[in-house]
């Protein structure tokens, strides 16, 4: 199997995303590793061994996707047996040229920590932990989204992931079996209904994954899955509450979607 790194003398983040958007048109299989952090000509030296050692007993060499703001360390990795594709230097000389202007290379800037926006992230995912699963009914006027759904059709995680990445606060609600019988908006979600979203999900994939924390219960049959995603589309659809099949997408993509139907904005300040 072939080998791609991700390699920055920051978190990583950026050199990974691209990286591994890019490799995601090819259908071939990776050994991901991701170095952050490579701050020093020692580390870099460290890096750029492992690289060398990592090429295959068919003699692939590994791809390296790398962002530096020190010209030495690029230089260093660049000196190793890797193919290594630089994002940085790629764009940022488009840009110069486009508008004119240097850029200023500084270390950490893509993620560097701006106060209140690390704030309302902290103060978001605690919120979103505080009201998990209907746990707190009392908080519903803070939310910015109330996302509501059966159970495990991906609520709190993608609550949790709107709160670390975007600053919003999430609360989530789930409809259980006892709601079935008679599905309606429960009095505590009704003054809300505006921020109400709603997730849904395909009964085979939501019976899989009950199967794998109640197998063979009512809970994870497939009949039972049928009946609640039924209802509570229904539900959806009678109260023109906006909601979104989570089956074939990730958390990233569910709260993208999210935040294009709603409107809502990454909180900066």
């Amino acid at each position: 199997m072939r080998t791609a790194f991700y390699i920055s003398d920051g978190t990583a983040i950026t050199a990974e995303v691209f990286g591994h958007a890019t490799l995601s048109l090819f259908p071939v299989d990776f050994k991901n590793i991701t170095i952050p952090f490579v701050e020093t000509k020692k580390k870099a030296l460290e890096v750029k061994n492992q690289i060398d050692k990592a090429i295959s007993s068919k003699g692939e060499k590994p791809l390296v996707f790398y962002t530096f703001v020190d010209h030495e360390l690029t230089d260093i990795i660049n000196s190793s047996q890797g193919v290594c594709y630089d994002f940085l230097t790629v764009f940022s000389d488009q840009i110069e040229k486009e508008i004119q202007v240097e850029p200023v290379p500084r270390t950490h800037r893509t993620h560097s920590m701006h106060e209140k926006s690390y704030d309302f992230r902290i103060d978001a995912v605690n919120y979103a932990i505080a009201n998990d699963d209907g746990a707190n009914l009392k908080n519903y006027q803070e939310a910015d989204i109330i996302l509501v759904g059966v159970s495990r059709s991906g609520k709190t995680p993608t609550s949790l992931y709107l709160a670390l990445q975007y600053g919003i606060k999430a609360a989530n609600y789930p409809f259980t079996d006892d709601d079935m019988d008679d599905l309606k908006i429960p009095p505590s979600l009704l003054p809300h209904k505006k921020k109400m979203f709603g997730l849904t999900i395909k009964p085979e994939r939501l019976a899989a994954i009950r199967n794998e924390r109640l197998a063979n219960s009512k809970y994870a049959s497939i009949r039972q899955c049928r009946i609640e995603v039924r209802e509570v589309e229904m539900l959806y659809k009678t109260n023109r509450i906006p909601y979104l099949n989570s089956t074939q997408h990730s958390v990233e993509e569910i709260s993208a979607k999210i935040l294009a139907e709603t409107g809502l904005e990454r909180r900066k300040y």
